[in-house]
Parts: structure tokens; C-alpha cells; sequence
């Protein structure tokens, strides 16, 4: 899969990276229809114990045929300190560096992560989505920022996830009286259908296939790639 230019560079300090938040924030897309996504990549990422290394995962999920139809891996050495609210500057080259890798052409991409739901609107699915260009949308499993109700027990139910007046994403039920995931735009879609793709998706499980692959994936590469003693 061929990237684009990159918009920035990666060895900033966290107040040049929160300035690059800001700034790109107002270059995401956000809408677009997700209704003819088929091949659905998900990606997640997966550190090694003493925390010096990233591993990425991407998997391409055929939505129609419901079956795995590649997966990819990259592994990149962490060159930016933990700061909250700016985790994509540590996990979004290696997340790039997997998603080059792909040979197939995915319709929409879900990162194991928030979109706008973020402080700066600017999360890890804006971040890599802005900078691979496609079509994309956060799912994470928790909230980072935000207020909302609690949507109904029942299979696809939603609540409006706002902060500071406005709105940043839907708290959506993926299945009967399970926990909810925490959907937002990341690029080039809209909030509406972002969620309506994460909830195709879902099938068995809580979680999308696409990021509940991929982080399977991660899981068994840090295994094997970090064994040994204190992994």
C-alpha cells in the first residue's frame, strides 16, 4: 500500500507535538459513507516489557465473506516518551510502517483507539488517518475524554459522547448487556457511518473483528518476539 507524504516529522518535543495536533486538527475530513467498505483493515499495537520497542499489527477483514485476508506486522523502536494525549506520536510510525506493508487496497481502516473523541480532537485514528489519507474511524474501549449516558442493553444501542458542548463520538453496545466501545471519527467519514461500520463488524465478540484480530496478532508477536527473560 503506497503512503503518502508525511505531513511532519516524528522527533519533536510533546509541546511541538501538541502544536501539531492542534494545527492538523483542522485538516480532518469529517464525513464520508463507510456503506461499501468491504475490506475493513484493523490495527493495533502491542509494546515490548522494557517498553524500548513497538510492534504493530494490521489485519484486512473481508466484511462480506467474513475471513481474514492479510496481515502485516512492523516492528520500530519507541523514540517518544509517554505523555498522555499523545500516544499516536509513540505508536503511529510503526502503525505506518505495518500498513505499507499491506499489498491489498483496504476500504476503511479502525484503529484500536479515539479519533476527535480526544482532547485536541486529534487522536491516533485522526492522526493516521489524516496522514495515510483513506477512510477511517476510532474504537476504543474506554473514554478518554467526555461525558454521556448509558445507551440500552440492547444490541446496537447509542449515546451521543460529548465534551465542552459538543459532540466527539457515540457510546455504542456492540452486543446484549455487554460493555460499550467508544466510537469517533478519525478521517474522510462521517460519525454516523463510522459507527454503523464498527457495528457490522462486530459479530461474535464485544470488540470489531478487524481490531480484535489484530490485536490477537500483537499479542502472539510480543510473545514471540520478546521472550526471554521479564517478558
Amino acid at each position: 500500500m503506497e503512503l503518502p507524504a508525511p505531513l511532519h516529522r516524528w522527533d519533536v518535543s510533546p509541546q511541538r507535538a501538541v502544536a501539531c495536533q492542534r494545527a492538523l486538527a483542522a485538516r480532518v475530513v469529517d464525513r464520508g459513507g463507510l456503506s461499501r467498505a468491504r475490506l475493513v483493515a484493523g490495527a493495533d499495537l502491542a509494546f515490548s516489557p522494557d517498553g524500548q520497542q513497538c510492534v504493530a499489527g494490521v489485519v484486512v477483514w473481508d466484511a462480506v465473506e467474513r475471513r481474514v485476508t492479510e496481515e502485516q506486522l512492523a516492528v520500530r523502536p519507541v523514540e517518544f516518551p509517554y505523555v498522555p494525549g499523545l500516544l499516536s506520536f509513540r505508536e503511529a510510525p510503526a502503525l505506518l510502517a505495518a500498513l505499507a506493508r499491506l499489498s491489498v487496497e483496504p476500504d476503511a481502516f479502525l484503529f484500536d483507539g479515539h479519533g476527535r473523541a480526544h482532547p485536541r480532537r486529534f487522536g491516533l485514528a485522526c492522526h493516521v488517518g489524516l496522514l495515510i489519507d483513506r477512510p477511517s474511524a476510532g474504537c476504543a474501549k474506554s473514554r478518554l475524554v467526555g461525558e454521556h449516558r448509558e445507551p440500552a442493553v440492547s444490541r446496537g444501542s447509542t449515546a451521543p459522547l460529548t465534551h465542552r458542548g459538543e459532540r466527539i463520538g457515540t457510546v455504542l453496545r456492540t452486543r446484549q448487556s455487554v460493555r460499550c466501545v467508544y466510537v469517533s471519527v478519525g478521517h474522510r467519514a462521517g460519525l454516523g457511518p463510522a459507527v454503523r461500520l464498527v457495528l457490522r463488524c462486530c459479530t461474535r465478540y464485544r470488540l470489531p473483528e478487524p481490531t480484535r484480530l489484530a490485536d490477537q496478532l500483537v499479542g502472539r508477536a510480543k510473545r514471540e518476539l520478546f521472550a526471554g527473560p521479564g517478558a
